[in-house]
Parts: structure tokens; sequence; C-alpha cells
């Protein structure tokens, strides 16, 4: 079966790596290279989230934080996306520190609060403040990564691996940490914050850390979006785009590297298929997602872990019967 593991990320990794030449139309490229960025977005809130047990409505702020930042930098102050996207990343993180350590003084709704607050206060500036980010009528002409050893960013094709590189890197780093002594304590945190705090875990740093992280997947994420579709406007950024990164997390399964991915897909994709049905496209869309969150409340990754092992149980229960055969 572990074999089966590796054969099966490897697969998925080659299919990954094959979208922009299997001839598909360009929307559906589209479609998957905007679920990508998400699933950077939401890898990020996952680990506060997920891991540490603290829901963070902040996400869109610090998504916005990265495409704005990277937007000025290039836009306005002339510098190269190769630089400006490291620094605006950077300065999601400085955000998340700053509002981090406040925030994480509270717990429960009031945290959700907090960060619900700072995500609408952030929105209001990207609208208010027209002389730096021009309001509601948005940025244009934002510009491609130059181009590196011939290769010219500004082809979606080109840009779509460059996206993939930085997904691969996030679960890479996303898995080592959950799997460290810090992800551990992360999760000892989420499961029993009192006994981490008893075994000696200092809470408030752990936490700092877990928001950061997210903070700066997020600004990432953000950076990435605004060089992509070279237009951005307050729009992407409101306190709706947070929540639909926390439905998918629970979505797809919450505290794990999987979901985060498949929920990702799920909230970009579905709404688009159910176009068909303009009418009703909101009512099923909206029922849909009630039943799959009363119905599988750990997410679509707990039916994937069900079936495996449904099948590990009939390949252990086939190699006995075997086994017993051939002993008598």
């Amino acid at each position: 079966m572990r074999y089966l593991k590796w054969g099966t990320i490897g697969v998925l990794v080659v299919l990954s790596l094959l979208v922009p030449v299997l001839g598909m139309k360009p929307y559906y490229l589209h479609l998957i290279t905007y679920s990508l960025i998400w699933v950077i977005m939401t890898q990020g809130l996952n680990i506060i989230q997920g891991y540490t047990g603290y829901v963070s409505i902040a996400q869109a702020a610090f998504f916005g934080i990265g495409a704005y930042g990277s937007t000025l930098l290039s836009v306005d102050l002339g510098l190269s996306v190769w630089l400006s996207m490291p620094l605006a990343v950077l300065l999601s993180g400085i955000a998340g520190v700053v509002i981090g350590y406040p925030a994480l003084r509270t717990k429960g709704h009031y945290f959700a609060i907090v960060t619900m607050s700072f995500c609408m206060i952030v929105w209001v500036l990207m609208v208010a403040w027209d002389k730096l980010t021009r309001g509601e009528s948005g940025i244009p002409n934002v510009p491609s990564p130059p181009s590196v050893f011939g290769i010219d960013f500004s082809k979606k094709e080109n840009y779509y691996y460059l996206i993939l590189a930085a997904v691969f890197l996030t679960l890479l780093f996303t898995y080592r940490f959950v799997h460290s002594r810090f992800g551990r304590a992360l999760v000892t945190i989420r499961e029993n914050e009192p006994l981490a705090q008893a075994i000696g875990i200092p809470l408030l740093a752990y936490k700092m850390l877990a928001f950061t992280i997210s903070a700066v997947l997020g600004g990432l994420s953000g950076a990435l979006y605004a060089h992509y579709t070279h237009f951005i406007n307050p729009t992407p950024f409101t306190v709706d785009y947070s929540l639909n990164a926390i439905l998918a997390i629970i979505l797809g399964g919450s505290g794990t590297i999987v979901g985060p991915i498949i929920g990702s897909f799920i909230l970009i994709f579905l709404p688009e298929y159910l176009r068909v049905a303009e009418e009703y496209r909101l009512l099923i869309y909206g029922l849909m997602l009630i039943l799959i969150t009363i119905y599988m409340p750990k997410g679509i990754v707990r039916i994937l872990q069900v079936a495996l092992e449904f099948v590990k149980a009939k390949a252990a229960g086939k190699s006995a019967s075997k086994a017993s055969g051939k002993g008598a």
C-alpha cells in the first residue's frame, strides 16, 4: 500500500506537469491555475485553523496585501517582479505578526472577530485610499515576471509552471513543518491547550509562528494572483473570500495536507459547472455545501481514507486466504 500511495502521488505530479500540453481549452487552464493559487492560500490557513485550532477570517486580507504590495512595488516603484513578490510576501508576514500578537491573546469566537475586523479594515483601505490603490477602479497592466533563460512568463502556460513550482514548494514545506516538533506542538495546542502549557510549550510563540506562516503563504498566493491576472481591485479581498477559504478547508478535510487541495478545486470548479442551471446555481451550490458539511464533517479526505482502508482490508484478506490455502 505504501507503493500505491507514492505511485498515486507520482501520477498526479506527472499529470500536473502535462496540463498545459494536453490541448485543453484556455478557460480550463485558467481554472486549474486559479485553483493552484488557492491551494497555496488554503494551505497557509490550514496551519492556523486545521493544525492549531484557531479559525482566522483574515486570510483574504493577507491575500490582498500580497497582491497590492507586489503590484505597487512593481508598477509605482518600478521594481522587478522577482524582487517585488518576495518583498510583498515579507510585508504580509509583518502584517501577520502585527495583527497576530494582540489577536492570539484571545480565543474562540473573539479571535475570529478580531481577524474578521482586520480583514474588513484592510478592504476599506483598499477602497478608500484612492491615491495609493486607485480604489474600486483597480490597477491595470500589472506586469508579468521578466523572462528567465528565455522562458516568457507573460504566456499563461509558462506562468502555470511558475505557480505549480510554488505549490510544490508550499506542499513540501507544509509536510515537513507539520511533521516536525513545531507541527506536533501545534496539534497539542489544538487538542488540549492547558495540557500544552503544562508540558512547557510556549503557547503565544507557537501560535504566532502558525499565524505568521499563514500570513506569508496568503501573501505569496496574492502576489502570484496579481501578476497572473494583470489587474487587481478590492473585490477578491473581502471577508467573503476568507469564509470561502475556511469552507474549502472544511470540505476537503481540516488538519490534512490533501484536504485544502481538494477543497480549493471544489470551490473554484463547482460554481462554474453549475452555471448551466443559472437560475438555481446558487441554491444548488449552497445546498450541496450544507449537505457535505453535515454528512461529511471530517471532509472528503475522510471518505478517501475509509476507501483506502477498505482496499487494504480486502488485500490483507486475499493474502491471508492464499496463505491458508498453501498451508493446507
